[in-house]
């Protein structure tokens, strides 16, 4: 080997030494405690710097169709939220809409988009938990408020909360923490609107499906259980665990693929990891305690909604989902290869528009729609979305006893 081989050679090796190092030294920040909130939650990544959130006309939305308010937690944190109404219902009532004042309401109990929306007994409430990074006004979040409502505009309000950490909400985020402003969320709604739940949907997209399915398993098992009317589900992860395994970043980069191939080492990993987030198996707990509380009426209504796409979390995290929610429904479970069957047998296949399997329980219904397209944000303003929405309110007190 001649001098100047050997140098390059030498060059290469301390490079690839650098690299391997940078990514231990990556592997072991993500283990400290203190640094995983910007791994797993990514809140500081607001992607709307220059825009103020207070002033939701930015985002094409017309005066005062959209609210800005806050909400307080019962642990000191101040939650900024949006009320956002239907087009149709904003139409009947622009005139008065847009004489009030615009911008962040003080005490939201005294503007009339909270005065209709307690005051009209038809009127039906999405409450809405985005995902990872951003803040209310971030990406695809927008037109997915429109979502919400499209399938029925004089009807379907919207609340989305940024958590905790987020945007201009006070604090930093937890597991524990999402899950308070979650409850303060659906509080809000049940007690100080004083909608009922059951005229009350939760959507989650990505981190928000974990949020929607922590609130709803509390709020379910609690001596006198609540439960909504439905949930939609939009790219769910199975835990936290399986997503470190399979995340990545931009949709490109596997962060942490060279550890996943390493079983002993992503374990060891996952140990330090304070944020769980185990939603395959909460909807399961959910899902067997409704399956027993002996009521005679449906008394859930989920669907799972992912992007084969999707290039975040793989949609195979909504397979998980669905089969341990399926597995629940009855006392002697069902196995993986059994649910793969009854899908063969009884799916329906939409060919470009994907894949529809309805499970029906006792006491509820599981649907699992695999679309083709969507990626992992684009997706939630689709009309997938805006008919998922819309079947579950059109669940309400359906009998199935």
């Amino acid at each position: 080997m001649t001098l100047r081989a050997a140098s390059v050679l030498w060059s290469l090796i301390i490079i690839v030494g650098a690299v391997i190092g940078l990514y231990a030294t990556f592997v072991a920040i993500v283990a400290i405690p203190a640094l995983q909130n910007q791994v797993v939650y990514l809140n500081k990544v607001t992607l709307t710097w220059f825009q103020d959130v207070s002033v939701p006309e930015q985002w094409g939305f017309l005066r005062n169709q959209v609210t800005p308010f806050t909400l307080e937690t019962v642990d000191g944190e101040s939650l900024h939220a949006w009320h956002i109404l239907p087009l149709g219902f904003y139409q009947r009532h622009e005139d008065a809409l847009t004489r009030e004042p615009a911008g962040i309401a003080h005490d939201i109990t005294d503007r009339l988009c909270f005065q209709l929306l307690r005051d009209d007994p038809d009127s039906l409430l999405v409450l809405y938990f985005h995902g990872a990074a951003g803040t209310l006004g971030s990406g695809w979040r927008p037109p997915s408020y429109r979502a919400m409502s499209a399938a029925s505009p004089e009807k379907i309000h919207t609340i989305a909360i940024d958590y905790r950490g987020f945007g201009s909400s006070s604090g930093s985020p937890s597991e524990d923490g999402l899950l308070v402003d979650a409850t303060t969320l659906a509080d809000f709604a049940l007690n100080t609107i004083g909608i009922a739940a059951s005229r009350i949907v939760i959507f989650g997209q990505s981190l928000g499906t974990a949020v929607g399915i922590s609130l709803t398993h509390r709020l379910a098992t609690m001596p006198e259980p609540t439960l909504f009317n439905g949930m939609v589900l939009v790219a769910p992860f199975a835990d936290v665990e399986l997503l470190t395994a399979t995340y990545r970043v931009v949709g490109t980069i596997p962060i942490l693929d060279p550890v996943a191939r390493f079983p002993k080492l992503l374990t060891l990993l996952n140990s330090f990891i304070i944020s769980k987030w185990a939603s395959k198996d909460k909807l399961a707990a959910f899902v067997r305690h409704v399956e027993h509380l002996g009521q005679k009426r449906q008394t859930y209504h989920i669907t799972i909604i992912h992007a084969e796409d999707d290039y975040d979390v793989p949609w195979a995290h909504s397979e998980k989902v669905f089969g341990h929610a399926v597995n629940a429904t009855s006392a002697t479970g069902t196995s993986f290869a059994d649910t793969e069957r009854y899908k063969s047998q009884f799916g329906q296949l939409l060919g470009a528009g994907g894949r529809i399997v309805e499970w029906k329980a006792e006491r509820g219904l599981i649907r699992e729609e695999i679309t083709k397209y969507g990626l992992h944000d684009r997706i939630m303003s689709y009309p997938v979305v805006s008919m998922a929405v819309a079947r579950a309110f059109q669940s309400i007190v359906q009998d199935v006893s």
